[in-house]
């Protein structure tokens, strides 16, 4: 039986404000609400607060500032490369790409793409699956779920590599307008055949970049799980001083 175990308070709250950060309500260089605030805002303690700052402050999101409180740094250097390789996933033309297609089903939504969807637990998605290879080694797993009554009347289901991008397909078809991109970098543990397709040794993590693409009204169109071997990639932060 597979037991699904909720994020930390900490954890949450840190999605939450750095969610903030990416919509604009924080805009960089503004300051954070006090420690004060968020207590009294998210009915949270104070421990639980301090350790959802440390952890924004250590991936970059923000920083601390002598006399002026808890700074908004924007998005990090780390976080716009994992993001570029999001966007990639949304545009990519699977038959003009090196790799293959391993999977097109219909699957229960995976937790962390249900809450982006906006569907309940173990409802039922489209799911392709996708293996991007360069010079004959993986490099990217990307899966993307879509809601059952949006894939129908199109291509999405078919076994055959799609011509064009499913972004193309899906406002012929169904005319729907992508309109904006939320992407949520992470690192976690593969699950499932993730490793083997991946090529990765037991207990080497991926980076996770989970693309949700919405319309103008904020609906959720389709969601991509794009999984990169963490032992692969070559990040670069920079960080201001003083």
């Amino acid at each position: 039986m597979a037991y699904e175990v909720a994020a930390p308070k900490y954890v949450r709250l840190a999605q939450t404000i750095q969610s903030r950060i990416e919509d604009g309500t924080y805009p960089p260089g503004t300051r954070v609400p006090s420690e004060n605030q968020l207590v009294q805002a998210f009915g949270m303690s104070r421990p639980t607060v301090v350790r959802a700052l440390e952890l924004l402050k250590r991936d970059g999101w923000v920083e601390s500032r002598q006399g002026y409180g808890t700074i908004v740094r924007g998005r990090s250097e780390v976080v716009e490369q994992n993001d570029r390789r999001g966007r990639e996933a949304l545009e990519r033309d699977e038959s003009q790409t090196a790799g293959h297609l391993v999977e097109v089903a219909e699957v229960s939504v995976p937790v962390r793409v249900a809450s982006a969807l906006g569907l309940p637990k173990r409802a039922k998605v489209l799911m392709r699956r996708f293996l991007v290879e360069e010079d004959g080694e993986a490099v990217e797993l990307v899966s993307s779920y879509f809601p059952a009554g949006l894939a129908e009347d199109t291509e999405l289901a078919s076994a055959e590599a799609l011509s064009g991008s499913v972004r193309e397909h899906l406002e012929a078809r169904r005319k729907v307008r992508f309109d904006h991109v939320t992407e949520r970098v992470s690192a976690r543990l593969p699950e499932g055949d993730e490793a083997g397709l991946l090529g990765l040794p037991d207990g080497v993590p991926v980076l996770s970049v989970l693309v949700i693409a919405r319309d103008a009204s904020g609906q959720a169109l389709q969601v991509s799980d794009v999984l990169l071997p963490a032992d692969r990639q070559e990040l670069e932060d920079t960080y201001r001083l003083g």
